[in-house]
């Protein structure tokens, strides 16, 4: 019974001293500037890895189109470019950021599927490509998506920006921050189609390629879409009803094995263009072709920068990832505190490199002190291969943690008391 009664008065001075010292830091000031550093670390690791370039280029794939870069979309990784910076005009692969914009919508919910989209007489009087739609003419946002990415229909690009933003005007001003939001500094848009032969509507192979892979990251579904081959929709008007088939302007969806979108694009100004993705053994491949001569140019440099990409490049994914402890709380409301992964890991190879057995080592302190919060850095995982680091990836906290109060230290003490355990 002594000891008991020591543990109680030994319980309530820790409380009383607790509550009287300084309060202790918190789970990140407790990791110090290590705990910042780290995070900073591997967010600048990983844009590094973003805007990485393969090793100087001495490879000549001996292309004919003016402009083209090649990206592992996964890793961000640069494999090969020509003029990738030289502004040019985009025509209808402008419509990627526009499709880029309409998933954003529907991922915040202010959109749906099977939302109905009204034709204005603005759009119907859209040229160049289109999927002929009628003024008043109803169709939902999903096939007007399957009419932009697969018939790259003017007209029904025309009709989601004003639907969404109520003038194309509007629409193309968020296009714009969205391109600056993306680091495109070499591009402007003034529509939303790419229909105008304007000097002022202009991209480069490199912006193409950001804004591309943000589409295919992001939104992956896009790929359900943009590999459709041919499909026919209906319209309805007051004419009645006729069917319509959609044809994939992609000719590297049958051409290519594992091409699976994206967009293509050509006017007298821009010549030919092509966004083009492609899936292989783990790799996703980015092609970007700018001004090619004709549209056999545009599909066969595309292909070569697939044949290299895939030739050279192998890709590490951790996809079995360990899993991850409860870490202890001390003066939390809670014992422990929940983890997670940042991010899903991924080392690429090129040169034709394969990369060995990866070994894999968890950097987390024994113990953390409250209040932490939820996406705060614990610490990260580190990947090795032959003793060479790979990266890492930053192991958040997964939940907020509070910090106790007098009354739950008490009651803390209390519980333990009459458990037995004080």
């Amino acid at each position: 019974m002594k000891r008991r009664t020591r543990n109680i008065v030994w319980s309530l001075l820790m409380i009383l001293a607790l509550l009287t010292a300084p309060l202790k830091v918190t789970a990140a000031e407790q990791n110090g500037e290590s705990s910042d550093k780290q995070q900073n670390e591997t967010t600048e690791q990983k844009t590094e890895e973003t805007e990485e370039t393969a090793p100087e280029m001495t490879t000549d794939l001996g292309l004919a189109s003016p402009s083209v870069l090649l990206m592992e979309a996964q890793t961000g990784t640069v494999l090969y470019e020509k003029n990738a910076s030289e502004q040019r005009s985009p025509a209808s692969i402008t419509k990627i950021m526009t499709l880029l914009l309409i998933f954003e919508e529907l991922e915040k919910g202010t959109l749906q599927l099977t939302d109905e989209v009204t034709t204005s007489a603005h759009a119907r009087s859209m040229g160049g490509s289109q999927v002929f739609l009628e003024e008043g003419e109803k169709q939902t946002v999903e096939t007007m998506i399957k009419c932009i990415v697969v018939a790259s229909g003017n007209d029904a690009s025309v009709a989601m920006a004003e639907h969404i933003a109520g003038t194309e005007s509007e629409f193309v001003s968020r296009m714009n921050q969205k391109a600056k939001e993306l680091g495109m500094n070499d591009t402007k848009f003034e529509d939303c189609c790419g229909l105008t032969d304007s000097d002022g509507h202009y991209t480069t192979a490199a912006d193409v390629a950001k804004m591309s892979r943000e589409l295919i990251e992001r939104f992956p579904q896009i790929l359900n879409y943009s590999s459709i081959w041919m499909e026919e929709i209906t319209h309805v008007t007051q004419k009645g009803s006729k069917p319509f088939t959609l044809t994939n302007t992609n000719k590297l969806i049958r051409g290519y094995e594992g091409c699976v979108g994206l967009k293509t694009g050509s006017t007298s100004k821009a010549k030919y263009c092509v966004s083009a993705v492609a899936k292989k053994n783990d790799l996703t491949m980015l092609a970007v072709v700018m001004g090619a001569p004709d549209y056999k140019v545009r599909f066969a440099d595309a292909a070569s920068l697939f044949q290299y990409g895939f030739s050279s490049c192998s890709i590490y994914i951790d996809r079995e990832r360990d899993p991850l402890p409860e870490l202890s709380v001390v003066y939390g409301k809670q014992d422990t505190a929940e983890l997670e992964y940042a991010e899903e890991f991924r080392y690429l190879t090129t040169g034709g490199t394969v990369i060995g057995e990866v070994e894999k080592t968890m950097e987390l302190p024994e113990e953390v002190q409250a209040p932490i919060q939820k996406g705060e850095c614990a610490g990260r995982v580190v990947y090795k291969s032959d003793g060479e680091e790979l990266g890492s990836v930053a192991i958040l906290y997964g939940a907020d943690v509070a910090r106790a109060g007098m009354w739950d230290l008490f009651g803390c003490t209390m519980k333990q008391y009459f458990l037995g355990t004080a």
